[in-house]
């Protein structure tokens, strides 16, 4: 457990401070006087115990939704044991799980006060807390000038040590055997009309400190909530919001660098497509490739070739004219195209010369079942664009 630093703030303003290492006291007996500066620099935690009776403690049945409810209502419930209006109080609420709540009131110009006071000595507490919460239930705690006396969860009062008797016999309700713990530096033994057993007590602060199990509740809520506590949601929602607005940013990024990549690929796979159509269909010009797109182009220059009907009949007539059209050598003859139609292939062919032609019509004649025939030949600057019709081959 980390270094804890218990202040007592006393009634006229003075303080008492106490180290706490491990939930224990690192001193029998608490210092007088404002804590050192290294201490205070040292203190993971700051908890001020305020005078009980500048602090009335209560309980009320109230049921709520939430904590901002319950504080609400809190006020409105225990009315009737307030002597000031309920706007010039403070409530502070303790954590329940039921319907049953412990509240600590306080003045709030009182509760300012002690704030502006701990501020001037640099001392910015995390936690305040009337000193009766520290008392034991069924406790009394005597010291010189005044007695704590705690006889419920929620309920406390405080007299000087010579009322002490006459206070606990006008209490209604008093425990079987009242703890009595004697703080004062000198005096009279007390003589109590109840039972009780004696503790020996050296320092009241260091008595408090062992006492206080946890934090029942915090007067530093709400409007006087610790100003660090109070940025530190607002730090963590404003760093959250800052890493979410760089994640999403970073997303976008990525998604625009993936989408500027696809778009590069396609524009290649367009080109290849484009190439692949000019390598396959010499005679197809750059503006009609440009208009109508490598992908609607080649598929309807396939449809011409398959003529309409099944492309099992081209296949057949391609199959069988491949071998002697694959012999041809690429440096000398060009394939120009190809169109089937009704079962007949016609093959654009660009050669040498017309004998070139003459030898390749009579290759394809050698084959059985077919029919071929020159039906163009043009001369050209290179060569001679020459068109060879092909039918009649069969399975």
């Amino acid at each position: 457990m980390p270094d804890r630093l218990l202040l007592r703030l006393a009634p006229d303003g003075s303080l008492a401070w106490l180290l706490q290492r491990d939930g224990q006291p690192s001193a029998a007996v608490a210092t007088a006087g404002d804590p050192p500066a290294e201490v205070l620099a040292a203190a993971t935690g700051i908890v001020v115990l305020a005078p009980a009776e500048d602090v009335l403690l209560a309980s009320a049945r109230v049921s709520a939704r939430s904590r901002a409810q319950l504080l609400q209502a809190l006020p409105y419930a225990i009315e009737d044991q307030l002597l000031a209006p309920v706007e010039d109080l403070h409530f502070a609420a303790a954590r329940s799980s039921g319907e049953e709540v412990g509240v600590a009131v306080v003045a709030r110009t009182r509760l300012q006060g002690w704030l502006d006071s701990l501020a001037g000595r640099g001392i910015a507490p995390d936690a305040l807390l009337p000193e009766s919460l520290a008392v034991p239930v069924g406790a009394v705690l005597v010291e010189d000038t005044r007695a704590t006396l705690r006889l419920d969860a929620w309920s406390a009062s405080t007299c000087e040590p010579a009322a002490l008797a006459a206070w606990l016999e006008h209490c209604a309700t008093l425990p079987p055997a009242l703890g009595l713990h004697d703080a004062r530096r000198s005096g009279a033994p007390l003589s109590l009309p109840v039972p009780h057993e004696d503790f020996e007590t050296v320092d009241a602060l260091a008595f408090l400190g062992q006492a206080l199990d946890g934090l029942p509740l915090n007067l530093l809520e709400g409007d006087f909530a610790p100003r660090r506590r109070r940025r530190g949601p607002r730090r963590a929602w404003r760093i959250a919001a800052v890493l979410a607005a760089a994640v999403v940013l970073l997303a976008l990024l990525d998604m625009g660098g993936a989408v500027l990549r696809l778009s590069r690929q396609s524009a290649q796979l367009e080109a290849q497509a484009a190439d692949a159509v000019r390598a396959a269909f010499p005679d197809v010009d750059a503006g009609q490739l440009a208009r109508l797109g490598a992908e609607p182009l080649m598929r309807a220059r396939l449809e011409r070739l398959q003529g309409g009907a099944d492309s099992s009949g081209f296949l057949q007539v391609l199959g069988t004219v491949a071998p002697v059209l694959g012999a041809v050598s690429p440096t000398r003859v060009q394939t120009r195209g190809m169109e089937y139609r009704s079962g007949i292939l016609e093959v654009a062919l660009r050669t040498p010369d017309v004998a070139e032609l003459d030898r390749i019509r009579e290759g394809l004649a050698t084959l059985p079942g077919l029919a071929v025939e020159v039906v163009q030949a043009n001369s050209g600057s290179d060569g001679i664009d020459g068109r060879l019709r092909i039918s009649g081959a069969r399975p």
